[in-house]
């Protein structure tokens, strides 16, 4: 088979060929990143998620960012509230506000939903964490804020169990457990509270608007999320930091789940987060493997999820070598492709894998292609966020 059966060129009439082409209409359609800040794959996306809305039905865009930052964007996207360049800062967490891809989607949005009836919606799915986690103050004030009683307890109680934020953000608990508050008594008692809070919320939910059902079950959401997360910050078993990666991850999908609800929905993450099979990393000595967020979703959307990987060429100096899988798909004549992964597995005998210069990209296993729907590629990129 000649790879150039197996693509086309990446463009709107590409992107609705490949849906069609699907066993099911997706929910989630996963674009992931090989390598994150990378201007031609935000421009590239910007003008998918764009066709999409015009001509597939999709009205929401969820972004591997803080999730309760997204509520910011959220909220500018849908009544004007705030400025665009006060959106770009307290919106997004991982720099992710300053890439002029991202400012330019959020102003698209805007001016899309002052035209429309119908709104679009934006998600950060992401926890407020990273390596180190926030405090999970704000989640569990705003959800306590959200219920009636009989409470579990007041929100003075809440405030000094929380106690100052410092502890709970300290970036050194990355390294070293015992810097970590997650075991402390008070710490113990909300895990406890968080879990009450929850429940309360299944209880009163008939009571509550829909937009109010829909924060409160995210703050819930997160605030035990979050709390479970420091939890095993404090851990020193070996096993530590698989434990934390599965957690972020979880957390995602959760939220991944509640936005499929909302569906459909263009999902933009790295590709390890949105990939279904196990996500694997080098850790100092470990070796760490976890299964995705991507892996978790599909596990309970089945179909109804859909994975497109992208895949770059050319980055800077970095040229892969010809019996890579990214050597191969530059031989394509179009500068963006979209690419059949099944069918490119079985046209393509046994690439190598690509080892490349640029530590930040992530390139395509071979091996993992059966398991992608579709390959993102662009032929050459030179512009980093």
């Amino acid at each position: 088979m000649d790879i150039k059966d197996t693509a086309r060129p990446l463009d709107g009439a590409g992107v609705s060929a490949f849906l069609r082409s699907l066993p099911a209409r997706p929910l989630l359609l996963g674009l992931g990143e090989a390598r994150h800040f990378v201007g031609e794959l935000g421009e590239l996306r910007n003008e998918i998620f764009r066709h999409l809305v015009e001509h597939e039905g999709y009205r929401s865009f969820a972004i591997e960012s803080d999730c309760l930052m997204g509520l910011v964007v959220d909220d500018y996207i849908t009544t004007g509230a705030g400025t665009l360049d006060d959106v770009m800062e307290r919106g997004f967490s991982h720099g992710f506000g300053a890439s002029p891809g991202n400012r330019e989607l959020v102003r698209w949005m805007r001016a899309y939903n002052e035209e429309h009836d119908e709104k679009l919606r934006f998600f950060g799915f992401d926890g407020p964490l990273e390596y180190w986690a926030a405090s999970p103050r704000q989640a569990l004030t705003a959800l306590h804020a959200l219920l009636d009683g009989p409470l579990p307890c007041t929100r003075e109680t809440l405030d000094t169990l929380l106690g100052p934020d410092e502890p709970w953000s300290n970036e050194a608990t990355a390294m070293d457990p015992s810097q970590s508050i997650g075991r402390s008594p008070e710490a113990q008692r909300l895990r406890l509270i968080a879990d009450d809070l929850v429940a309360l919320l299944d209880t009163q939910a008939p009571g509550l608007s829909a937009a109010d059902r829909e924060r409160a079950a995210l703050y819930g959401r997160t605030a035990t999320g979050l709390l479970r997360y420091h939890y095993w910050m404090a851990d020193t078993s070996p096993s530590r930091w698989t434990r934390l990666s599965a957690l972020r991850d979880a957390m995602m999908a959760a939220n991944l789940r509640a936005i499929a609800e909302q569906g459909p929905a263009l999902v933009f993450a790295h590709n390890l987060h949105l990939q279904r099979n196990s996500s694997s990393m080098s850790f100092g000595d470990h070796r760490l493997e976890w299964w995705s967020a991507g892996a978790i979703t599909a596990a309970y959307l089945g179909d109804r999820y859909a994975f497109l990987a992208s895949a770059l060429g050319t980055v800077g100096a970095d040229v892969p070598p010809p019996d890579t899988v990214e050597g191969v798909l530059s031989a394509l004549p179009w500068d963006r492709s979209l690419i059949d992964a099944r069918r490119l597995a079985e046209a393509v005998t046994r690439p190598s894998p690509r080892i490349s210069q640029d530590y930040a990209y992530f390139p395509l296993d071979p091996a993992h292609l059966g398991m992608i729907d579709g390959i993102v590629f662009i032929r050459e990129a030179v512009n980093q966020d």
